[in-house]
């Protein structure tokens, strides 16, 4: 982990602080992607809550914006396409010291990732996970995906998208997230604040971003959505209601809420757990071997 700007450094008292940053690799994305914008409100978070890089886990799946974690200077793991929060929970569950944070995109997060997502949220894992919600599958060429609005044309759907959309925040509410928001790409600001409540929120967080892309999805564009947003914290909501918060997750014509829609305060997974009792399973000793390298010379 190398630190790549002045920015990254910290003085507290005489010695310095490492915060995450980004790495030295550059993102390949679209010009205008959407992500760009994800990928800054990711660094701002995590920059406003001071967090070193030893500290945080980034967690992806296969798909544009699931290069995320390349780009930060943070441990990072690329998984397979919709098994990023199931590898995630893995990690949490290995070392509940991380802070980890899954990034991916609607199609591996509300597609084939669905059926891992809604267990972490009902289990209220200590995860944050920010999905690119850019209503298209981007890396396979614009195909409709499970966001996609009933009507879109699209590479699959030359006619019209004939399916209801997935609901994200619906769905997360539901299915007992206990801090669920959204975001827009075109506002950073909002969005770092928005993940960084996420991050320090213990449970499930889930912030869905809405994330253009500029190349295949030419209905959901940046105009589109700056015509449509509007900030919940702006319109009096208590994000402690669970009932009003739903409410609003069906909103979208014409106005599209951002901001927080619901966060509670419940016992984690991993506050239940009795094995964890002891503190992180990383650090505690392995029991009734030697050590950890006995424990791996057991799958060889």
């Amino acid at each position: 982990m190398s630190i790549t700007n002045e920015s990254q450094v910290k003085t507290t008292g005489q010695l310095p602080v490492i915060t995450v940053g980004k790495s030295g690799t550059k993102p390949t994305w679209c010009p205008g992607c959407g992500d760009y914008g994800v990928l800054a409100g990711v660094e701002r978070a995590v920059k406003m809550l001071d967090l070193p890089p030893h500290e945080v886990l980034i967690v992806s799946g296969i798909g544009c914006s699931s290069n995320l974690p390349h780009f930060l200077n943070s441990y990072g793991f690329h998984a397979i396409h919709g098994r990023a929060v199931a590898v995630a929970e893995g990690a949490k569950l290995a070392n509940h010291g991380l802070h980890v944070i899954v990034t991916g995109g609607d199609g591996d997060g509300y597609g084939i990732g669905v059926g891992h997502l809604i267990h972490a949220m009902r289990r209220n894992i200590d995860l944050t996970y920010v999905v690119m919600n850019n209503e298209i599958y981007g890396l396979t060429t614009g195909q409709a995906s499970p966001t996609s609005l009933m009507g879109a044309k699209t590479k699959s759907t030359p006619l019209g998208v004939i399916e209801q959309p997935i609901n994200p925040i619906a769905l997360a509410l539901s299915s007992g997230a206990t801090y669920v928001a959204r975001a827009f790409s075109g506002d950073v600001k909002h969005m770092g604040d928005m993940i960084a409540g996420g991050i320090r929120h213990k449970g499930f967080s889930l912030i869905d971003v809405l994330s253009p892309c500029v190349t295949y999805n030419h209905l959901n564009s940046y105009d589109y959505f700056r015509q449509r947003v509007y900030k919940l914290e702006n319109s009096g909501h208590d994000p402690s209601q669970l009932m009003k918060a739903y409410e609003k997750s069906f909103e979208w014509e014409p106005r599209v809420p951002t901001g927080l829609f619901y966060q509670v305060s419940k016992p984690t997974y991993e506050d239940l757990e009795p094995a964890l009792k002891a503190g992180p399973l990383a650090h505690q000793p392995v029991t009734g071997l030697k050590g950890k390298r006995d424990l791996l010379e057991e799958f060889v």
